[in-house]
Order: C-alpha cells, then sequence, then structure tokens
C-alpha cells in the first residue's frame, strides 16, 4: 500500500527537506509540492491525495485555515518552527506534528502512523491479534495510538477529555464519554453512569448502586439501573 501525498509551505527550502526525506519512504507518493497554498486547494479537487504535509505559519493563509476550508480533508501532517501551534494541530485531528527542524527518523515516524491509519480505515489491519483480542486507535494529544480492548478496564469523564483506564496505565483523549462508547463493542463495554463506561469482563463485585473494576468502585447513575440488572444476567449474578 502506499500513500499519496502533497506538500505545502511558503519556504522553498522546507519543500525540499520534505522532498528529500519524501523519497527516502519507500510507501510515499509525493505528487506535487506548492509555496502558495491556494494553488493546492484547485489541484486536490482534481486530485485527491491520501495525505497533506502542511506548513501551520504561512503568510497569507494559515495551515490551520487551509485545512478549515477543504470540503474534502486528507489526513495531515503538520509542520513548523513554532511549538506553541501543537495544541491547534491537536484539536483538528492531525495525524502528527513535525516541529523543525526534524531528522529522517522523525518524519518516517510520522508517515508511518499515517499509513497504519490508512490501512485501518481500510479494514486491511487485522481485526485480531494473537490474544485474539480486537484494538482500536486513540488520540493521544498529537498521536494515534493503538491499544488492546481486553486491556481497558473503564473509562471517566474527565472534562473534555475521556480518561481511558487500563491495565497498567492511563490515557486521556479529547472527547465526549458518549463519542468513547459509540467506538466500543457493545457486547464488550456498557455505560452505567454518565461519567463512567466499564468493560463487562472486567467487573468484580455488583452492588445495588455500585460495580468494583478489581479494587475500583464504580457508581451505578440513578437511570442506569436497568442496564445494572441486565449484567446480572448476563453474569449470572
Amino acid at each position: 500500500m502506499t500513500l499519496s501525498a502533497i506538500a505545502i509551505d511558503d519556504e522553498p527550502r522546507a519543500l525540499e527537506v520534505v522532498q528529500m526525506l519524501a523519497a527516502k519512504v519507500v510507501f510515499l507518493d509525493l505528487k506535487c509540492s506548492f509555496t502558495d497554498a491556494f494553488e493546492a486547494i484547485p489541484y486536490l479537487q482534481q486530485h485527491p491525495v491520501d495525505l497533506i504535509f502542511l506548513d501551520i505559519k504561512m503568510p497569507d493563509i494559515s495551515g490551520i485555515e487551509f485545512v478549515n476550508c477543504l470540503q474534502q480533508v486528507p489526513m495531515v501532517i503538520f509542520s513548523t518552527a513554532y511549538s506553541e501551534y501543537a495544541v491547534k494541530g491537536f484539536e483538528l485531528n492531525a495525524v502528527d506534528y513535525l516541529l523543525k527542524p526534524y531528522s529522517l527518523v522523525r518524519f518516517t515516524q510520522a508517515c508511518n502512523k499515517a499509513l497504519e491509519l490508512k490501512k485501518w480505515r481500510q479494514g486491511q489491519l487485522p481485526q485480531y491479534v494473537v490474544s485474539e483480542s480486537p484494538f482500536l486507535f486513540i488520540k493521544t494529544g498529537y498521536e494515534q495510538e493503538r491499544i488492546m480492548l481486553n486491556d481497558i478496564l473503564y473509562l471517566e469523564a474527565e472534562g473534555n477529555y475521556v480518561a481511558y483506564i487500563l491495565k497498567n496505565r492511563k490515557l486521556l483523549c479529547r472527547q465526549s464519554i458518549s463519542e468513547a462508547l459509540a467506538q466500543l463493542p457493545d457486547r464488550q463495554f456498557v455505560r452505567l453512569h454518565r461519567s463512567y463506561v466499564v468493560a463487562i469482563g472486567h467487573i468484580q463485585k455488583i452492588s445495588r448502586q455500585s460495580v468494583w473494576i478489581h479494587s475500583v468502585e464504580i457508581p451505578v447513575g440513578a437511570s442506569y439501573e436497568g442496564t445494572l440488572a441486565e449484567i446480572r444476567t448476563l453474569l449470572s449474578l
């Protein structure tokens, strides 16, 4: 599988760097490069690509503004010399964020993330690994991280984020608890509170108003008591 791409940067030297590095990534097909972002818009309308290498700080239109004006947005890897733009890249769901100057290794890492994401979206990654446990990708900062479903103990809403509590670590993803639940298999995960989703297979104990995931007590909201009764039946408790 290959990744088709274009690069946009108002600095010709920066484009030369992308072109040089792209030539060393065997699965990357860099179609065109643009110093004028506006020239890239009609090109993308006629020639859709998988990925854009996009500078953020440009004179006439920023990379962020450019992404917002596209009707069909490819995957994006932002690049800039200004680290303060990383949060904006994260908010736009960028595949990665390259801080100039970057190395071939760092460039290749970003490309690998895009390739894996493309495979995942097209269903070309295996649905099961050796343990026969499916996985999913979640956004952590400006990276996509793959986690195994059977490693998830429970999810907890924390403001604008959801904390994925795993067997040996905790990950934060900027999303709502409803959005998180929508990407999980409903036969394995259930919402028992407006702020909590639990993995059914990790429930150790159930009381009238709580469940325990190992040693952690998770409250059951009043509107989810019917769901709790269904779990009792499912687990024969």
